[in-house]
């Protein structure tokens, strides 16, 4: 049943061996191990290999009844699922945050003020990870309305606290920590709490109150 289940949740047909030989055991764990989840970290795939290996090569030398291989697969499966689960999320994450971190989105026109109106209701109601996410889209937005940022729409909000951080260097670390934390609680689904919040309305009172150093010159190409 383990067997047939697996094989239904990875695509495999489900009239697969209940009962696997050895060889058919094997070709399960190597199609499980070709799935990109393990290329995110080969020292963990190489250990997971050896130690497969490891139990194969003792299977072999003993006489193991068919429904006895069966479970052995069952459980290294779970075992492999788990480590791919473990090994790919942290990856996953990050290369999600990269690609899809647009602080604004095309079709948001509200105005700064509208988005700490947001942040404010979704705080009244508990909801701290909306509260942070707004409040953040806020002060990229106000900072857009002081032209600060060129408008932009899908800017990342780790680009607009490097160009923002440029401006108001006072504040880049606290607006680079802010960033950090709309990535995770945005689109790594991380929970946020009122501490979240309070230190996001703080950053956007200091933004509102800082007054921006002039933009670098650009560097023109062959004058050094």
């Amino acid at each position: 049943m383990a067997a047939r289940k697996w094989a239904q949740l990875h695509g495999v047909s489900v009239e697969v061996p209940v009962v696997p030989d050895r060889e058919t055991a094997h070709g399960w764990l190597v199609e499980e191990l070709a799935r990109p989840e393990y290329a995110q970290d080969p020292s963990v795939l190489m250990r997971l290999l050896t130690w497969l290996a490891r139990i194969f090569d003792e299977i072999g030398t003993v006489d193991v009844s068919p429904w006895r291989l069966a479970v052995i697969v069952a459980v290294v499966l779970v075992v492999v699922v788990a480590i791919a689960l473990y090994v790919a999320g942290p990856a996953r994450l990050r290369r999600h945050a990269a690609t899809s971190s647009a602080v604004v989105h095309d079709d948001d026109t509200r105005t700064a003020a509208q988005m700490r109106a947001a942040a404010d209701a979704a705080a009244a109601r508990e909801d701290w990870p909306l509260a942070v996410i707004e409040r953040f889209r806020a002060v990229v937005r106000g900072l857009e309305e002081r032209v600060v940022l060129d408008e932009r729409p899908g800017r990342t909000a780790r680009e607009a606290a490097q160009t923002a951080g440029s401006r108001l260097p006072g504040l880049s670390t606290e607006l680079h920590d802010a960033a950090g934390r709309f990535d995770g609680v945005c689109y790594g689904h991380l929970p946020a709490g009122p501490a979240d919040d309070a230190a996001l309305r703080a950053l956007d009172d200091q933004v509102a109150a800082a007054r921006p150093t002039a933009p670098a010159p650009p560097v023109r190409e062959g004058v050094q």
